[in-house]
This record gives C-alpha cells, structure tokens and sequence, in this order.
C-alpha cells in the first residue's frame, strides 16, 4: 500500500535513528519498561512503514481499539525518528510518561485541555514535535471508527505545517500463543470543511484494508521480534536420544 507520505529522505537511512523520544534517564527507563511489555506480550509486531521519512511535524490520527496502542506507537515514532508528543487521559496515574513525549488530557478537566492543547501547538510550532493523536477520544471496541473529535481539527488550524497522516492499528489472535499487531499508514489527509468526516472515512477504510491485508503477514515488515509460541522457541524432539 502506497503511503503517500511525499518527502525526500529514505526511510532505510534513519531505520535506527535515534527520536530523543526518551528523556534522561527515567525516560530510558520508561522506554524500557515498554519494550518489555510489547516483547513479552506479542509474538510479533508488523507495519507496512512509509516509503520515506515524514518531513515536519507529523500528526499521526490513530485507531484506537486496544490498550497497547500507545506502546506500539512509542516503537513506530521512534523507528520513524519523530519525536511526539501523546494525549494520556490518566496520566495522573502514571506521570512520569512525560519522559517519553506523554501529556496530561484529564476527562472532565477543561482547563487541563486547553493547557496541554496550548503546549501542543507551542512544541509543534517551536520544536517541530510530533504528535500521536487518537481522535476518537475513547478506547473501544474495534472494528468501527467512532467520530473523531474536534481537537483534529483545531490542531491542522494551529499547525498547518504538520502532515495528517491516517494510522491504523489491528490486532489478531487465534493461531497463535499471543496477540500479533499490523500497523499501516493512509495518504496525508486534507485540510477542509469536510477534515473530521474524511479523517473517519479513512481511517474506516484504512483499518479494513490491514485486517484483510493482516491474513497474510508476509506483506508486512517486522518492526518488533516478540515472544514466539512455546512449540516454535522450545521441541523436546530436539533433545538428543529423545524419542519422536
């Protein structure tokens, strides 16, 4: 599938470039304490990566049907080299996200919006941030994509230097041990009257795209080596004088 990310950088180039996705010490930490959790809980993470490297800031308008999206999206902005910044409703719970780009977005707290919203578009502006947005607000069931909210659309207003890409998350489990994830990325939306519908429509469109490109896995790269099924990492018949 054709990304339709237009830049000039190839991707192959800053594979392992290094994001500053990770702040000091307590954000390597942080950092690691994700990547362990996305290795111990999937056999394996794939995506369809874009051509080239986004230039800019980016916003990645995301699916949002399982709790590891913001896990699996930290290993996506780092590969990519984007450093960005992501709206946690709870971040109360677990502040010291703010080492890994996280932003508190309080339910019920206005304020605390348009705060985060305020310091969004200064680092988006000033530092050429990134930001992983899920626009649907709320963490639910798949496959449907709920409306997208308005916070879409005052930030393509506020930053009209950032590229909107449409990014979507599949999970599947059945044949194997554990849950294997597919990342893919849509053509840059367009700014407009119409921006919140056409952001649903394709992202709609986008996510049934990768569950029925998802049958096939061969179609994707790896992007992280999870755990694999226990018959695939141990086999008792290899054992020497063990009978088979």
């Amino acid at each position: 599938m054709d990304s339709g990310v237009s830049t000039t950088e190839p991707l192959t180039s800053i594979a392992q470039a290094s994001s500053g996705q990770e702040e000091g010490l307590i954000g390597r930490l942080v950092g690691g304490m994700i990547r362990r959790s996305v290795k111990k809980q999937f056999r394996r993470v794939y995506w369809s990566p874009p051509a080239r490297r986004p230039e800019g800031p980016v916003v990645f308008v995301c699916t949002h049907h399982g709790w590891f999206d913001g896990y699996l999206m930290f290993h996506v902005v780092s590969r990519l080299g984007k450093r960005s910044l992501d709206w946690i409703q709870e971040f109360g719970a677990f502040p010291l996200f703010r080492y890994v780009g996280g932003m508190p977005f309080p339910l019920g707290d206005a304020a605390g919006r348009a705060k985060t919203l305020r310091q969004t578009v200064r680092l988006m502006r000033g530092e050429g941030r990134s930001l992983v947005l899920f626009a649907e607000g709320v963490l639910h069931q798949a496959p449907e994509i709920w409306d997208i909210g308005d916070s879409l659309r005052f930030i393509a207003k506020q930053v009209p230097n950032a590229t909107l890409i449409p990014t979507a998350i599949h999970y599947q489990l059945g044949i194997h041990q554990r849950p294997e994830a597919f990342i893919t990325f849509g053509e840059p939306l367009a700014r407009g009257e119409n921006l919140l519908m056409e952001a649903r429509e394709k992202l709609q469109a986008l996510l049934d795209q990768t569950s029925e490109r998802a049958k096939q896995s061969d179609d994707f790269e790896i992007l992280v080596q999870g755990t694999l099924d226990v018959n695939e990492r141990m086999d008792m018949r290899q054992i020497p004088g063990a009978k088979r």
